[in-house]
């Protein structure tokens, strides 16, 4: 009776924590209470880990942030990404998909250090979620595919790191695949990424039997022991190396370990030097504290890599990995970010990124570099030299947030209120604080510049990458189109990767994204989220424009406009520049006499009406690139206005572009595909339909690695057809390498085809 009694009070409990959450997930009736996101540990600057999880597609970072919540203790159950029950893939889309589409953070605790993670999408369309959460982290997490190394995107996601000089710990994950080998993945990280990689842990047992790994450190033999088959790994076996363990593992320790402690030896000179005065009799008696510490140093100085193993699937290494992220990678104070010592203790924050909630409205994600955050304050955006009122402070897990009374430097934090600002903004106290920092920058003659003082003190934003798939976007009717409009611009405001334009011509608004599967999601958001059941058209690709021969004409307006007469006669010149060697721009140039005799306004109408020619090509109207013009003559009488110069000059240009001859440029995408060998025929065989050029055919285990380049316009849903060919078994990542002229045939069907001829 007892025992019924407490299963009723447990299930009212978990009744009542479930009204509460909104979150479906599967609670257990066991009596293990959830740690509560009020109690996270906020403990000294030095004790926070702000890191990020970056990968290829498929390579385990939400299954691997999945585990890290649950032993530390902050979910009850573990999710699973095939069952959709994972905290930080809550969208609908990213549940449906088994992907995750934008980046989630969560806030935990784990032996006393404070852990602000952020869970990163895979996919190359969604790269700048990748690209402004590295913006604002101090160290990341690499999870790879122990069976198949480094991929293409974890090529990039690596350089992007980089890019932010931030220090990375890798984690070979899937280490129970049959296929899994570890010496190929170091083998891949030190060849394709260029990185040195310090091996911290060898694997015990392989494939079906991998069962825990062996700290080098230590020589702790770490076991976990599953007794059922939901057994959750939260308890392993933890011993020290001894005799009656196999001789080849033994072996193979023994060597590791050597191997280590030379190579550490070789990138850190104190740890060399400790272990030339204290041990050069014997290397391997060096404490595991000093080698550790030397490993932390080696990291830090980016200089090499830690890496662990482990199977976040099954259950198995995720806790070494934790211990890893807090021993290895940087506190917020051990980056220095020279900007941020300028405002002293005065708030200086970085917005990276902005949700929409249907209650709450706009949620901006700060990084706080100094000073303290407090709701119900005003900040002062120095980007829009706006000032905005922050009604509320909320501490991110996933979709559901605590609020706070304050937060310190070195967090993240979500606030409430700020409605204008923006991804990549600086957040400061108040303009004074602002204006104090410019001061101490400009007296350090650091930064001081002498075009404002502003501009030195705000921290660099987000870079973001230019589209490169485009499609229009119609409502249903004409009612909704003010419906669409407020969609479309809350989805800018959280996803400055996708840009919203009205074509001019036709008068359609134009969709710009990263790639098919942007697009998608994003119609299926304002489907979803906005109720409006959008039509997309067909996708453009956004093709420039060159010229092929050099030209110099003349032309002349005369224009009566009320009672003026305007006489202009404008000579110029246009020359094909080589695109890679002007790096695709288009110059304008005056000769010397001539820019002299210019007043500066007449020089601005006729630069005005050059640069407006540039945005039309003479054949199709796209965009030109590669065209340098020299204006040789302007000539006018007395009275003629700048706007008739800039009409002058764009007619003479319009006309010595057609004179010059137009060739179209196509965007090239540089494509990789992982295929088995018995499909390797047919991949190759539907590139060459698609005027594909293979550049290499390299080999990974029993897998090809296809590089090749083809050209944007072919690759319409290549997804659908590579699986169709590949029975689901191969995987593909593209991205713009550059444009191309089109061959004269190409060229002309497709002039058919846009003027509805073909």
């Amino acid at each position: 009776m007892i025992w019924g009694r407490y299963l009723l009070t447990a299930g009212l409990q978990c009744c009542r924590c479930r009204v509460s959450c909104h979150v479906k997930r599967h609670y257990s009736f066991l009596p293990d209470d959830v740690k509560s996101l009020r109690a996270v540990v906020n403990p000294d600057i030095s004790r926070i880990r702000n890191i990020g999880i970056m990968a290829h597609i498929d390579a385990g970072k939400t299954t691997t942030t999945e585990r890290m919540l649950y032993y530390s203790g902050y979910t009850r159950a573990l999710g699973d990404v095939d069952d959709g029950d994972t905290v930080t893939d809550f969208m609908a889309q990213e549940r449906e998909r088994g992907i995750t589409i934008q980046s989630a953070a969560v806030t935990f605790d784990w032996k006393s250090y404070r852990i602000n993670l952020i869970d990163t999408p895979g996919h190359v369309d969604f790269t700048l979620e990748v690209e402004r959460a590295l913006r604002v982290l101090d160290g990341a997490v690499a999870v790879f595919d122990a069976s198949a190394g480094v991929e293409a995107q974890t090529l990039t996601v690596w350089r992007q790191a980089e890019k932010h000089h931030v220090p990375c710990v890798c984690f070979l994950n899937k280490m129970d695949k049959p296929a899994a080998n570890l010496h190929f993945s170091i083998e891949s990280i030190r060849q394709k990424l260029k990185a040195n990689p310090v091996l911290l842990q060898i694997p015990v047992g392989s494939g079906r039997n991998f069962s825990g790994v062996v700290d080098l450190l230590t020589n702790q033999k770490l076991i976990w022991k599953p007794k059922s088959v939901g057994d959750d790994g939260r308890m392993f076996e933890s011993k020290p190396l001894d005799q009656s363990d196999e001789p080849e593992l033994l072996q193979e320790v023994s060597e590791a370990r050597a191997a280590l402690i030379e190579q550490v030896a070789d990138l850190d000179d104190e740890f060399a030097e400790l272990l030339l005065t204290d041990f050069s009799e014997n290397f391997n008696a060096v404490p595991s504290v000093k080698l550790q510490e030397a490993v932390r140093r080696v990291t830090l100085a980016r200089k090499g890599v830690p890496v662990l193993c482990g199977s976040s699937l099954r259950n198995k290494g995720v806790q070494p990995l934790l211990d890893a992220i807090t021993a290895y990678l940087p506190a917020p104070s051990e980056r220095h970010h020279d900007l941020v010592r300028w405002y002293k203790d005065d708030l200086c924050a970085l917005a990276f990124k902005v949700l929409h909630d249907k209650q709450r409205g706009p949620l901006v994600f700060l990084r706080i570099y100094s000073g303290t955050l407090k709701p119900q304050t005003a900040v002062h955006n120095i980007n829009r030299n706006s000032t905005e009122r922050m009604s509320r402070l909320l501490v991110p897990f996933a979709d559901q947030h605590v609020e706070i009374p304050s937060m310190t430097a070195g967090n993240i934090a979500l606030s409430v209120g700020l409605k204008q600002t923006v991804t990549g903004d600086t957040i400061v106290s108040s303009k004074a604080s602002a204006a104090a920092a410019a001061r101490r920058a400009q007296n350090d003659g650091g930064a001081g510049k002498k075009r404002g003082e502003q501009a030195s003190v705000v921290l660099s934003g987000v870079e973001v990458p230019d589209p490169v798939f485009f499609c229009t976007i119609e409502p249903p009717t004409m009612a909704k189109q003010a419906d669409l409009e407020n969609a479309l611009n809350c989805l800018q405001r959280e996803d400055p990767s996708l840009k919203v334009r009205v074509d001019p011509d036709s008068g359609q608004t134009i969709l710009c994204g990263m790639g098919e599967l942007h697009i998608e999601i994003i119609h299926d958001r304002i489907r979803r989220e906005y109720g409006i059941e959008t039509h997309l058209g067909p996708l453009q690709v956004a093709y420039r424009e060159t010229i092929l021969h050099e030209v110099s004409t003349t032309d002349t307006l005369d224009r009566t406009v009320g009672e003026r007469r305007h006489v202009v006669t404008v000579e110029l010149a246009v020359t094909p520049v080589d695109i890679f060697s002007s790096g695709g721009s288009c110059e304008l140039a005056f000769t010397e006499e001539l820019k002299e005799q210019l007043s500066p306004e007449l020089k601005e109408a006729v630069e005005n009406g050059v640069h407006s020619s540039y945005l039309q090509g003479p054949l199709l109207g796209y965009p030109l690139l590669g065209v340098s013009t020299l204006i040789q003559s302007v000539s006018m009488e007395p009275g003629t206005s700048p706007a008739m110069v800039s009409a002058c000059v764009s007619r003479c240009m319009l006309k010595a572009l057609k004179l010059a001859g137009g060739q179209v440029l196509e965007p090239v995408m540089s494509l990789e595909v992982t295929v088995g060998e018995e499909h390797l025929s047919s991949v190759l065989g539907d590139l060459a339909q698609r005027r594909g050029n293979v550049r290499d055919i390299q080999s990974r285990h029993d897998s090809k690695v296809l590089l090749a380049s083809v050209p944007l316009a072919e690759m319409m849903g290549y997804s659908t057809i590579l699986r169709t060919l590949t029975s689901g078994n191969a995987t593909f990542s593209l991205e713009l390498d550059t444009y191309e002229t089109m061959n004269p045939q190409d060229q002309n069907t497709l002039l058919k085809r846009l003027s509805g001829l073909l």
